[in-house]
């Protein structure tokens, strides 16, 4: 009987290992079942150099039912890999009994949670790519995922802090809900960007808004709607756990009160716990995983809709968010903001012109009496028919482009703003 399962095993694992990976540019090569809860994937991706692993926690009893179950991408630090939270802060033990999937990726020594930018170049790594469009649809086709939004949640410790913040803050539309445990997260702050290489987003001097474009205190308008806590000690001595002074966690710690303080000033309401005395190690992070959870879970039972009503800032040329499209054309890089009032209209800040997309908001084929106003110049009406799924393609214009990339020495970077108002046409 023990040779015949473990032909059975054998022949299910091979089957597995064949299986399509059902997002392009990643392949499922391997797999390994650790316990009863515990996998481990090793996969090959386009987006970084050689394999990379990534280990899975089911929750107990998922192989005996059909239950869909929300799923935590838990992020590691930057000493870390894709072991370090089940070997080191005991994330099987904290989730048992929980109903949640756990995803725990690789993102490499020192990877920073990014596409590097590479000198201009781009390539490899481009971790970005690889955990959001490609691991996220991948979890997402191979297990019992809720699969969208209001039950896909982030967290991460230090680097991992981060990229929580970081992955939020520029696809809020992924995420119902981030944490991040001694979080590097403001890579404005000095002690944080020394230790930054330039082919990460290039020098500072001439590319500060590819750094400041990934950055979640900059980015913090987007965050609004989703359940956030930031968890950070000051680095002294005296903490539950000991330990002292630690100026790592001093340093992360000046980077949460940024982002806290930020997020405080636009009235994004959020989890603050400045614990005191505490430091950079495993038995703090623990903890705050373990006091984390249960917010998560209550996010999760929610299962909160998307907004209609938000703001997006970027620095991308164009994206899509809430099921809206936005193309920018401009000489430089630079800041942009889309800010939805759902079917009542938008805004969009900037400077050249933008080609919208707006989410499907009106019944197909209809007039939507469409009224432009600038930052000068007189306002503009007309009436444009919904496509057959419901959407506006409109054209906006904001005013000259500016020709220096912003935040470069001399940039005098001038920002539009133009107001359109959506109404059903008579």
């Amino acid at each position: 009987m023990r040779v015949l399962r473990a032909a059975i095993v054998a022949t299910a694992l091979s089957l597995a290992v064949t299986a399509p990976a059902g997002a392009a540019g990643l392949r499922l090569t391997g797999q390994q079942h650790l316990n009863d809860r515990l996998q481990e994937l090793t996969l090959q991706t386009s987006a970084v150099s050689g394999p990379t692993k990534v280990r899975v926690l089911l929750p107990s009893g998922y192989r005996s039912g059909a239950r869909r179950y929300p799923v935590l991408y838990l992020l590691h630090g930057a000493a870390g890999n894709y072991r370090s939270w089940t070997e080191q802060g005991d994330a099987e033990g904290l989730t048992s009994g929980k109903p949640l999937i756990v995803v725990m990726p690789d993102a490499g020594v020192g990877g920073w949670y990014a596409n590097w930018w590479n000198g201009g170049l781009g390539g490899t790594p481009a971790w970005e790519t690889y955990h959001l469009r490609q691991l996220v649809p991948f979890v997402d086709r191979r297990y019992r995922t809720v699969g969208r939004r209001s039950g896909r949640a982030v967290a991460g410790l230090s680097m991992g802090g981060f990229g929580a913040m970081s992955y939020a803050s520029r696809h809020p539309d992924l995420f119902a809900a981030a944490a991040a445990f001694s979080g590097a997260v403001d890579t404005n702050n000095a002690g944080i960007a020394s230790i930054l290489p330039d082919a990460l987003y290039g020098p500072p001097a001439s590319q500060g808004v590819r750094w400041h474009g990934s950055n979640p205190g900059d980015l913090a308008p987007n965050l609004r709607g989703l359940g956030l806590t930031l968890r950070t000690g000051n680095g002294m001595p005296g903490g539950t756990f000991g330990g002292g002074p630690d100026g790592i966690e001093i340093v992360v710690h000046d980077a949460n009160i940024s982002l806290h303080r930020r997020l405080r000033a636009l009235g994004i309401s959020h989890v603050w716990d400045d614990y005191g005395p505490g430091v950079h190690t495993w038995p703090y992070w623990q903890r705050s995983l373990e006091q984390t959870l249960p917010s998560l879970l209550a996010v999760f039972r929610r299962s909160p809709a998307p907004p209609a009503r938000f703001t997006y800032r970027a620095i991308a040329p164009r994206y899509r968010i809430y099921g809206w499209r936005v193309t920018v054309r401009r000489p430089a890089l630079e800041f942009s903001t889309l800010r939805s009032q759902g079917r009542r209209g938008f805004s969009v800040t900037g400077s050249g012109t933008a080609r919208v997309v707006t989410a499907p908001l009106f019944r197909p084929r209809t007039p939507v009496a469409v009224t432009a106003r600038f930052s000068f110049g007189q306002p503009r009406r007309t009436v444009v028919r919904a496509d057959p799924s419901g959407r506006l393609t409109l054209t906006v214009t904001l005013g000259p482009g500016n020709r220096a990339q912003e935040y470069t020495q001399g940039a005098r970077t001038k920002r539009f703003r133009t107001r359109v108002s959506l109404a059903p046409a008579l």
